[in-house]
């Protein structure tokens, strides 16, 4: 492991409920679209059976968004991590409904993954949506967004690849900017936060937090090409 990245992790596993249904789904898809953690590089063409860009994105919660911006860009890859068992079934059971072959499924830390699997230069973008705030000024350092992780990203992005965060809580998108600024390898496509892109479509949590009056930020940087 990098030894610039502390092995602090962002999350923790209270799984909650699994509902049958999100329970079937892991059992019976995971194989299907599953790929198991291993710590040696992956080869995406034959993970996908193609040569496409590829997009990961990091804690895809419940996977709602995941499966529509896949839907509606077929033309690319997306490798989808999440460590949340009820999120993986859900998204697998979308997955199988709406007949999508473009989503693989790593249920495992996004660090070890990144490490570990993924080759250098081989991504075209990373999504980063809605991750957990760690409001409270003593779990600031268990904030998934880092400087170490942008640094580990930006080795695996090609060039012109991206990093598209979004947040509703407005010191954490401060905090992402400041982060991402730093990087010397990423440059801002803003002037400071980004209007959000078509693509990225609306959820009914991020609905719900924009009637309640918290601002959403979208941040994208990419990476010299």
């Amino acid at each position: 492991m990098n030894p610039e990245i502390r092995p602090i992790r962002s999350f923790v596993l209270r799984q909650g409920r699994v509902s049958r249904a999100q329970q079937a789904a892991h059992e019976n898809l995971l194989p299907k679209y599953g790929i198991p953690f291993s710590p040696e590089r992956l080869d995406l063409d034959a993970t996908f059976g193609r040569h496409a860009p590829r997009i990961m994105e990091i804690g895809f919660g419940m996977g709602e968004s995941t499966a529509q911006i896949a839907s509606s860009n077929p033309d690319k890859d997306y490798l989808a991590l999440e460590v949340h068992t009820p999120g993986v079934g859900s998204l697998l059971k979308r997955i199988e409904e709406m007949g999508l072959q473009n989503i693989r499924i790593v249920q495992h830390d996004a660090v070890e993954v990144l490490e570990k699997m993924i080759p250098d230069c081989s991504l075209s973008g990373v999504h980063i949506y809605f991750p957990d705030p760690w409001p409270k000024k003593r779990h600031h350092k268990r904030r998934l967004i880092q400087p170490a992780l942008v640094s580990l990203i930006c080795g695996k992005l090609a060039p012109g690849g991206y990093i598209h965060a979004a947040t509703d809580w407005e010191e954490y998108a401060e905090h992402i900017l400041a982060v991402m600024s730093g990087e010397p390898l990423l440059a801002n496509t803003a002037e400071n936060y980004a209007e959000r892109p078509a693509w990225r479509p609306l959820t009914k949590f991020e609905d719900r937090g924009i009637r309640l009056g918290h601002p959403v930020r979208d941040l994208i940087f990419r990476k010299a090409g």
